[in-house]
């Protein structure tokens, strides 16, 4: 532990050495000592003591650089010490009125106490400070060894007292690829109902950071199979019900992850794209209210993008997500299937500006999740699939080099229609700026000699006397 704890030593045992001055315990706990047991060393600590949280903002006041008290109500002090975050939590224990959404906290008096409380046992090991004693009353580091999610009590007890430990047990699936222990899972799926009383915001958080992990597949899964999804996104488990023969898989929500997997393969730097990975998942989720059944035997499912879309901006703001990822995460649902209209190149250069157009800053997000919704498994047709949209992106590229295409605007500007149409400002103008940016689409770069003159013909025909 001590060649581990190399990095953060001097920090947490100058830290620990204040507090024993001051006659008061501190420990380092929870995430931060599993993560250094897995080699995965952050800036960030978790630190929990006996001290109440007023006199822990009176040790660390001169100490740190900064501290906020954001969470002090529940028994939590936030402070920054050069590049270390630190947050230092009272001795506590949760719980949660089966009729409230918020946890009421009450303190503690010792480490073993506190440790109890903890989600799981690999969260529930600590290293007090300064003298590095590491504390593991649950079996934490076995379990870290046999990469186990196990409740330090009974999981029943564990959930009942905070329902969210339940989406954290498939976000812990996703982010360190642990199992979630067979009674905990059991739990998980008598007590789903139970997460309901959480708040949207502490759900949505627990979902991202699932999302966003090494494997959410794996946290998905979980979630639809003990029941969990149909509570906080019960789209997901609805695609199970549809049989989708454009793509031939057994069901949607196969499909679905399929795609989710391929979107994440397509990611850059090594670092999650939220917004990429949330529109692989729900990018079909209009299905279920779209499908029809058509003659032979097949199924469609008509505007299930527009639907989707709808669907996924009505979740995302019930999860209080913020308004710009709702929006960019339901414009590309909207748009997965416009690539479908472009068949083996039929369309024009003013269908590929509009395409261009219509994504905006989300057009290499569009280009992935495009790629990544081909799960065909046969062989040839995913070759000429991807094919075809090479020679998409190839055409995007040389209009783009020939006329900016993401700066697209008409070859007049405000002022300018003013001035031929001799008109001030008004809604004339709107619709002339509009006029002149469907040419502009439409026919490329002209000049402003050829749009003044298209300009002036739009109005005479429109009877606005230019």
């Amino acid at each position: 532990m001590n060649d581990l704890f190399r990095k953060i030593a001097p920090v947490a045992d100058e830290l620990g050495r204040l507090f024993a001055e001051q006659g008061h315990e501190l420990a380092l706990v929870g995430g931060p000592v599993r993560d250094l047991l897995l080699g995965r060393i952050g800036n960030d600590l978790d630190l929990t003591t006996d001290a109440r949280p007023e006199r822990v903002l009176e040790i660390v006041r001169d100490w740190a650089d900064s501290v906020w008290t954001i969470g002090i109500d529940f028994g939590t002090v936030g402070l920054r010490k050069g590049s270390w975050l630190i947050e230092i939590t009272t001795y506590r224990s949760e719980s949660y009125d089966p009729k409230s959404r918020k946890p009421e906290v009450m303190y503690g008096e010792t480490l073993d106490a506190d440790l109890e409380r903890r989600d799981f046992a690999v969260n529930a090991m600590a290293v007090r400070l300064p003298g590095h004693e590491f504390v593991d009353p649950y079996g934490g580091l076995a379990d870290l060894r046999a990469r186990l999610l196990r409740t330090p009590g009974t999981p029943e007890q564990s959930f009942g007292d905070d329902p969210l430990r339940m989406l954290r047990a498939a976000r812990f699936a996703s982010q360190l690829g642990f199992e979630v222990d067979a009674k905990a899972v059991a739990a998980m799926t008598a007590m789903a109902e139970r997460i309901e009383i959480v708040s949207a915001e502490r759900i949505r958080d627990e979902l991202d950071k699932l999302l966003c992990g090494a494997n959410p597949r794996e946290g998905l899964r979980l979630l639809v199979e003990t029941g969990l999804a149909a509570h906080v996104l019960p789209e997901l488990p609805k695609l199970r019900l549809e049989i989708d023969e454009h793509h031939r898989h057994k069901d949607v929500y196969e499909h679905s992850l399929t795609v989710l997997d391929q979107a994440i393969a397509q990611e850059e730097d090594g670092k999650p794209d939220r917004i990429l990975r949330w529109s692989a998942i729900l990018h079909d989720i209009g299905k279920p209210k779209t499908r029809r059944h058509e003659a032979g035997g097949r199924v469609s499912f008509h505007h299930h993008e527009v639907v989707g879309a709808q669907m996924t901006k009505k979740r995302m703001t019930e999860l209080k997500f913020p308004k710009d990822v709702v929006s960019d995460v339901a414009r590309l649902v909207e748009l997965h299937l416009r690539f479908h209209g472009y068949g083996t190149g039929e369309w024009t250069d003013s269908a590929v500006r509009r395409y261009v157009r219509d994504a905006g800053h989300l057009l290499d997000r569009l280009h992935k999740l495009t790629r990544a919704d081909c799960t065909t498994r046969n062989k040839r047709k995913a070759a000429a699939l991807s094919r075809t949209y090479d020679h998409l992106e190839e055409r995007i590229a040389r209009l783009a080099e020939e006329e900016e295409l993401a700066k697209i605007r008409p070859e007049l500007d405000g002022n300018e229609i003013q001035q031929v149409l001799g008109v001030g400002p008004g809604p004339v103008v709107g619709r002339a700026y509009k006029f002149l940016l469907e040419l502009r689409l439409d026919k490329g770069v002209i000049g402003k000699e050829a749009a003044t003159a298209a300009l002036l013909e739009w109005a005479r025909s429109n009877d606005l006397g230019a």
